[in-house]
This record gives C-alpha cells, structure tokens and sequence, in this order.
C-alpha cells in the first residue's frame, strides 16, 4: 500500500533543495531571469517561519516533491496584514502520480490562513496546464475573485529567448 502524500513544514535544512525546485519554477512559469538573492530573499526567512513559511512534500533535507511558499504581506492600500502565496509547485515526475500534491499544499495554505486567522490569497500565473489547476483551484478555494493576464509575455518564454540569444 502506498504511503499517504503528507505536507511538512520546512526548515534550514531544505534549502538546497527548495532552491533547485524554485528554480524549476522560475523555468516553467517565470516571466523574465531569475535573480537568485530575490528568491533567498523570500524563502530563506520563510524557512524560519518569519513572516512565512514553506510547506514541502519530501524527506528532511533530502528531495523534494513539491512545495509552497506563502509569505506575510500586506495589501497595497491597507495595513492589513495578509498571507500571500508566491508559488505552488509539484515536481514534474509527480505531477501525475497518486496522492494529489497540488491539492495537499493548496489545504496546507488554507490551514495556515485558517490557524493565522489571516486571508489567503494564492493564484495561478501559468500558460501550461491551465484549465487544470484552474478546476483544482475553482473545487478549494471557490469562485475566484478575479483573473490576472499578462501581455507582453508568455510564462516559461523568457528561457526559449535566451537560449534562442546563444
């Protein structure tokens, strides 16, 4: 029998390996380069669990499965704080395995919302997959409060570019 899909949260000592997968994210859904310090910047705190905390699928210290990084942020026009989730990611050789990784790190997310007494806001910035994770997210969060578009570029495109500039 196989072994239930957990969510843990994460610490120090998966830094390593948080840092390959946010690579991997920035990869397959980023808009431009990646900037390494950017990326320590939100999830080095976070894994301290100060303002944010990262929910992994995986062994201690050891590979992961998928993640999501959720931080404490505020609203543009108001003091309130809220919890803001930055990524949602499954690793691609788990994405069709059993066990629902993306559905267990979105209930991880709305568990902290819930124990932080805090709004949760989390999205999807993604040109692949979408109507998929759009039905995901439509069952565990509900109606949605809007739609984000970007214009001007394509997630993922900013690698082809620049490996197409080599």
């Amino acid at each position: 029998m196989a072994e239930e899909v957990k969510v843990r949260v994460g610490g120090p000592e998966d830094l390593h390996e948080i840092m390959k997968m946010a690579l991997m994210v920035c990869d397959e859904n980023g808009l431009s380069e990646p900037n390494i310090d950017k990326i320590l910047y939100d999830v080095v705190p976070s894994l301290h669990q100060d303002r944010g905390i990262i929910g992994v699928i995986g062994p201690v210290g050891g590979p992961l499965e998928g993640f999501v990084l959720l931080r404490i942020g505020n609203l543009w026009y108001s003091d309130t704080s809220i919890i803001e989730e930055k990524t949602v990611f499954v690793h691609p050789d788990f994405r069709s395995a059993k066990g629902g990784r993306a559905r267990k790190l979105c209930e991880f997310s709305k568990k902290t919302a819930d124990e932080l007494k805090m709004t949760l806001m989390i999205g999807i910035l993604s040109n692949q997959r979408t109507e998929s994770k759009i039905k995901l997210y439509n069952r565990l969060f509900g109606k949605p409060s809007g739609v984000t578009y970007t214009y001007g570029a394509k997630t993922g495109e900013w690698k082809e570019n620049a490996a197409n500039s080599i």
